[in-house]
């Protein structure tokens, strides 16, 4: 999956390179495992408890707790070293029946900073269960990877730009950034990937003190529960999936639906913004759409200084839109962001929706302990975005296909959208260089043994099309209901009532709708 992201506006800052063509990822065969789910050399992580205190930092709620666990770095090699995670929760107000884990998407969506700026959202829960999240392996807090400055961005710009029409030299760019990759990410990046976090999840679920997971996932999360349920069946209990990733479509395939997808969404932007007065494009929507496509060619041809340091492009700016696309609501401040932008040259409400608001130093992580929150990379959501869905994914660019083929996907993707094709190409071309991805998910996520799990799918999802959800119950089996929010956005917890009413009743009692229920527009239940 391609720069999905939660139930909220987290953004992504300016898409980085990741991967590093020497590092070795998990492959396909994955080590024994006892029925319990540990397996030699794992029995100490089964055994920690997470030991909760007040969490640290000026905008963390008072009454949100912050932990860790403990996992190995390599579950093949559980002696060969570890990594910490961490974790926060909101403590259940009514009688306990134990914990439910979120996931917020991305992938590279830090949890412990979106459930102190979205518990709100959850709080329901609390009157069953510990809310709970975590910042996966190589995100936020975890070992943060990162890609630096320097060598990622000048793929980005050469992979779509003037040097696309010289391919070699956009091979050299990508080469350069996957070195970058791995010297600013350290020992995490060869282990980082679905399959491992998956397994952190499970040691997660028992620190935990829960002889089952409950799990409730958004977008890329919905990946990641997918695969904790054929790697742990036994150990399932309530799992909501929403938002619903594929599991088998390649990142090239992805690349274009999103594409596709995103052009929906902002041509329905445009129609809203052209009834505005106020709108930086005009009354006339058609001529609206030029304008942006206008717009993004050049600020990449002559990009703007922001208060970071950093020149703001046309590739950022598509960033920041497609992020803001993902929810009506943000909407109006888009329009607001953009207006002063073309007016002004004022880059910080755009950047506002790039980055999430964060102003980061780059710097090299080395440690596998926690990371201060004040010291994550400012890269680190979209380099963790990459280096997951390439070691996802068992198919790679190769070099003689981008030297002759780059044409020929540069137009097919602007096809598919003249204002995002180009980002998506670039998320395709930077798994050029990495080893092989994990073919697990695409060859054995399939046919779970669970019991019942409740996938969400949204009609006008930007990011997931419903078909997605359509294709994974059937992918899963017998296990997955759906439930078919007739409405608009990405995921359908956050933007409809019809939709978190069910999936709190769910979680918290085990009342799953009938199979074909759905949730309308107006939040009516069919």
């Amino acid at each position: 999956m391609l720069a999905k992201l939660s139930t909220r506006p987290a953004v992504v800052r300016r898409c980085a390179a990741t991967g590093a063509t020497a590092l070795a990822l998990v492959g396909a065969g994955l080590p024994a495992m006892a029925a319990d789910g540990t397996g030699p050399g794992l029995t100490r992580f089964y055994g920690q408890q997470v030991k909760w205190s007040t969490c640290k930092g000026e905008e963390m709620p008072k009454d949100l707790q912050c932990g860790k666990v403990t996992v190995p770095l390599d579950y093949g090699r559980p002696g060969a070293g570890t990594l910490d995670l961490a974790l926060a929760r909101y403590r259940a107000t009514g009688k306990k029946r134990g914990s439910v884990v979120l996931n917020f998407g991305g992938p590279g969506a830090a949890g412990v900073s979106e459930l102190a700026a979205g518990g709100d959202d959850f709080m329901g829960l609390t009157n069953g269960y510990d809310v709970v999240s975590f910042d996966p392996r190589g995100v936020g807090r975890s070992s943060p990877v990162s890609c630096g400055d320097g060598a990622a961005e000048d793929a980005i710009a050469s992979s779509g730009g003037a040097e696309a029409d010289h391919p070699q030299a956009v091979l050299e760019q990508l080469r350069k950034a996957a070195a970058e990759c791995a010297k600013h990410s350290g020992p995490v990046l060869p282990h980082i990937g679905t399959v491992n976090s998956a397994r952190d999840l499970d040691v997660i679920r028992k620190a935990l003190g829960d002889k089952k997971l409950n799990y409730l996932g958004f977008s890329y999360g919905t990946r990641l529960g997918a695969v904790y349920a054929a790697q742990f069946p036994k150990k399932v209990g309530r799992l909501v999936l929403d938002g619903v990733d594929t599991l088998t479509e390649p990142m090239s395939e992805q690349g274009v639906a999103g594409a596709e997808g995103q052009q929906t969404a902002l041509d329905d932007f445009i129609d809203w913004c052209a009834e505005d007065i106020a709108c930086p494009f005009g009354q006339d929507a058609r001529d609206a759409r030029e304008q942006v496509v206008q717009l993004v060619h050049s600020l990449d041809k002559d990009p703007v200084p922001t208060d970071f340091g950093q020149d703001f492009t046309g590739q950022d700016l598509v960033g920041a839109i497609s992020q803001a696309l993902y929810s009506e609501q943000l909407w109006p401040s888009l329009e607001r962001a953009i207006a002063e932008l073309v007016e002004d040259g004022d880059t910080r409400g755009v950047m506002g929706f790039a980055s999430g608001g964060a102003g980061l130093p780059v710097r090299q992580h080395r440690s596998n302990g926690l990371v201060d929150e004040n010291d994550v990379p400012l890269d680190n959501l979209p380099a963790a975005l990459m280096a997951i869905n390439c070691a996802d994914d068992p198919d790679r660019p190769a070099a003689a296909t981008i030297v002759k083929e780059l044409g020929k996907l540069r137009t097919e993707y602007e096809q598919a959208s003249l204002v995002f094709g180009r980002y998506r190409l670039t998320e395709l071309l930077m798994c050029y260089g990495r080893p092989k991805g994990t073919d697990y998910i695409r060859e054995d996520v399939r046919d779970v043994h669970t019991p019942k799990m409740l996938l969400v799918g949204t009609r006008g999802d930007p990011a997931t099309p419903y078909r997605w959800t359509v294709e994974t119950a059937e992918r899963l089996g017998d296990s997955a209901v759906v439930l078919d929010n007739k409405g608009e956005g990405h995921t359908g917890y956050a933007s409809s009532k019809c939709v978190h009413g069910k999936v709190d009743t769910f979680l918290l009692y085990g009342n799953l709708p009938p199979t074909g229920s759905s949730c309308g527009p107006e939040e009516d239940e069919h």
